[in-house]
């Protein structure tokens, strides 16, 4: 079974099957604590991807790095282990087919909050034949071989994955452009007890869409405006209806950037109340990978910067 999102053009939703609720909670568990951010870039003048992914579980924070090329072949991966294992500062220098690829990063005086994305006083760096290609953070960036220390990357910020976990609540921080505004995306969503199941997605404290009768309307997409741009919601929480309830619901926030995406989706009403057809739902389940996202990526050029969230319900 092919992952979120694989392709375009087939209907309906494809989502993991779990066939018990420890299996169920061994997912969760894996899964917790776990955000992927892919950049696009120009290396040599041919576009590639980096795929930065950050962990925290018992041992620590930690991260990886991951360089892929347009047909989504791995140049090269640095997996940096929790702080019990490695130092929270350094580098590392690879050869690629000839060219030179240092990878820095400091955490030593990072600022976490409840994620294990660094929030601020960091800084990690990739660079390609002394060239910077990525730079992140705010931590003042002395040493790493390039003239000026202020100068950023033109990399281009394409899509993120984050796992998210509450009861009834789940809350993230969304941009839905590179070097765009920081949003508060509230996601609430009743599948147990005696009232009609209902879905309602705030953006910054404001309803921007409304689902009811959830029981017929598990899978859609709908349409909404955020800083002038067209971002186009899907949803699935067929689990939480009708599989395990530990199982995770899966929410995706695509901003289209031209009317090209109108050939993929069906736009509809853009009013808060209305609801879509999910006859043109993107191919997900609870486990996509990291290359799978890349690979998304890919597909969705043109199209816009891509959030993904997985929600799992806190025991």
């Amino acid at each position: 079974m092919r992952d979120f999102p694989s392709c375009f053009g087939e209907n309906g939703v494809q989502v993991a099957d779990f066939s018990s609720s420890s299996s169920s909670r061994a997912a969760k568990t894996a899964h917790q604590n776990l955000v992927s951010c892919v950049y696009q870039c120009k290396l040599r003048g041919r576009l590639c991807l980096i795929t930065v992914t950050w962990t925290k579980n018992l041992m620590g924070q930690g991260l990886s790095v991951e360089i892929d090329d347009a047909a989504n072949f791995c140049l090269c991966k640095v997996d940096i282990k929790p702080w019990l294992f490695s130092k929270r500062k350094g580098c590392r220098n690879l050869e690629v087919d000839s060219s030179k690829i240092d990878i820095f990063w400091d955490l030593t005086n990072a600022k976490f909050g409840s994620g294990p994305e660094p929030l601020e006083r960091f800084y990690l760096a990739v660079m390609f034949n002394q060239e910077m290609v990525l730079l992140l953070g705010d931590l003042k960036r002395e040493g790493l071989g390039f003239k000026d220390p202020i100068h950023g990357s033109n990399a281009v910020f394409v899509a993120k994955r984050e796992h998210i976990f509450g009861k009834k609540l789940y809350v993230a921080k969304a941009q839905f452009c590179d070097k765009g505004k920081t949003h508060d995306v509230t996601i609430e969503c009743e599948t147990v007890g005696l009232n009609e199941p209902y879905l309602v997605i705030c953006v910054d404290s404001k309803i921007v869409m409304k689902v009811k009768k959830l029981n017929w309307k598990f899978r859609g997409n709908h349409t909404i405006l955020v800083d002038g741009l067209r971002i186009e919601v899907f949803w699935d929480v067929h689990n939480w209806l009708f599989g395990n309830s530990m199982g995770n619901a899966v929410f995706m926030f695509q901003t289209c950037l031209s009317n090209n995406a109108d050939k993929l989706w069906s736009t509809g009403s853009t009013t808060s109340e209305s609801v879509l057809d999910s006859s043109s739902v993107l191919t997900w389940s609870s486990s996509s990978s990291s290359r799978q996202l890349r690979e998304s990526s890919n597909q969705l050029q043109g199209l816009g910067f891509s959030l993904v969230l997985h929600a799992w319900k806190n025991e």
